[in-house]
């Protein structure tokens, strides 16, 4: 039987998947938000991910984008890349994962396949979403219906390492499955596929690829506060240190965005539930939330160096989204510097020339500057929080303003990390 493919949920991962596999397979794109379907079905794509030509060309290849269940009944493989969340209490939020599963569970046939690929704890594919597809479906697991598991991979707003490009790994729930898998997933991923022995490993590499960027970042995190007191350059420091082959190169900042700053609590939640309290990556993750904070105090202390009245000074933050070049702006941690600026009094102005002003208001309830108006001179302080492209060629004239680049890209700012 050849493949038809319905890939669930359709932002920064599922889309620029399914334009992927369209290019071979007949492909139907689901996703439960009627506004994003219709800009699809106009040739816009938000996130940026897709360019218009490219989203046309998945249209032309015959590519269907449709919020009806009624129009993925025929597919055979189904591939769910919704998001994973966490709750206010930093709890793993399978709402979205449980909601699509039910779908599928709706249409599931004898024989199908149902691929997951956000980000999870080891067990969640078996143990938190095959029995809702079996409730739904009335099948049996690997006896009527089949699971994978081939974890995300996007890198969002990265133009070179694009989806079929980044090496991917596969997984099945049973040998004959992960074949199949596999064999999908390396008929359009030319960087090459790696097939994991079950789907928990596949689970388990996932959730620690980010993990251990957090714990690293959160290393550095602490050496830029040390070497701060120390008065020695962070950066100058890491470069000397990079000059040794196996020194990994990290850099400190802000750790936002779906996956570093989320994924570890998907770890340490499964970790804690099988009775093991995971020290090192909760301390990494304490840190790195903490961030925000620090450099807000930083601010503040510079400000009062130069003799600026706290309560009711101006301060402009420079970029809201989660990392540079990319209009992603989900978890950014940008949000904590501005809420602690906030406490100290200061009256907060806020500018990013990629973010979805919308978005942003209906996320952290702030209204965007206008860029193009920007009148940098007026504020008293200055925080490049996102290392935009456009914000690295900037220059600042006012020398009594205090400018705080979070990201290293200025020659003439007062304070770093």
């Amino acid at each position: 039987m050849k493949n038809k493919i319905c890939v669930i949920g359709l932002g920064y991962v599922g889309l620029p998947l399914a334009h992927a596999f369209s290019e071979k397979y007949p492909v139907v794109g689901f996703d439960i938000a009627q506004w994003r379907i219709d800009e699809l079905r106009n040739g816009y794509d938000r996130t940026l991910e897709l360019n218009e030509s490219q989203v046309k060309e998945a249209l032309n290849n015959g590519m269907m984008f449709t919020l009806n269940i009624d129009d993925i009944r025929d597919c055979n493989i189904y591939i769910v890349t919704v998001p994973t969340p966490i709750d206010k209490h930093k709890k793993p939020d399978l709402t979205p994962l449980i909601k699509a599963s039910e779908t599928i569970g709706k249409v599931l046939k004898k024989n199908d396949i149902v691929i997951y690929e956000s980000t999870v704890y080891p067990g969640a594919t078996e143990e938190d979403c095959v029995p809702v597809l079996e409730k739904f479906s009335e099948l049996k697991f690997n006896i009527d219906f089949f699971c994978g598991y081939s974890p995300e991979r996007i890198n969002p707003g990265d133009k070179e390492h694009t989806v079929t490009k980044i090496k991917k790994i596969t997984s099945g729930s049973t040998p004959e499955i992960g074949k199949k898998v596999n064999d999908l997933y390396a008929s359009i991923i030319t960087a090459g596929t790696h097939l994991a022995p079950t789907i928990k490993v596949a689970e388990a590499a996932k959730v620690i690829e980010n993990s251990q960027r957090d714990i690293n970042i959160a290393f550095v995190n602490e050496l830029s506060m040390i070497f701060s007191r120390l008065g020695i350059d962070t950066n100058a420091v890491l470069e000397a240190a990079g000059t040794k082959w196996n020194f990994l190169k990290f850099k400190p900042g802000l750790v936002g965005g779906h996956c570093i700053g989320v994924d570890p609590y998907y770890l340490t939640h499964k970790a804690q539930e099988v009775g093991y309290n995971p020290e090192i990556i909760l301390a990494g993750r304490r840190l790195n939330d903490n961030m925000g904070i620090y450099v807000a105090n930083q601010v503040i202390k510079l400000m009062i160096k130069k003799g600026h009245r706290i309560e009711g000074s101006k301060v402009l933050v420079l970029g809201i989204t989660f990392k540079e070049n990319c209009p992603d702006i989900r978890n950014s941690r940008v949000i904590d510097v501005i809420q602690e600026l906030k406490e100290f009094g200061c009256q907060i102005d806020v500018s990013d020339y990629w973010a979805d002003a919308a978005e942003v208001k209906h996320e952290y309830g702030l209204d965007l500057v206008n860029s193009a108006t920007l009148q940098t001179d007026s504020y008293d302080a200055i925080v490049l929080a996102v290392a935009h492209d456009n914000y690295k060629t900037m220059n600042f004239q006012n020398s009594s303003q205090v400018i705080f680049d979070i990201k290293s890209i200025l020659t003439n700012a007062d304070g770093r990390l």
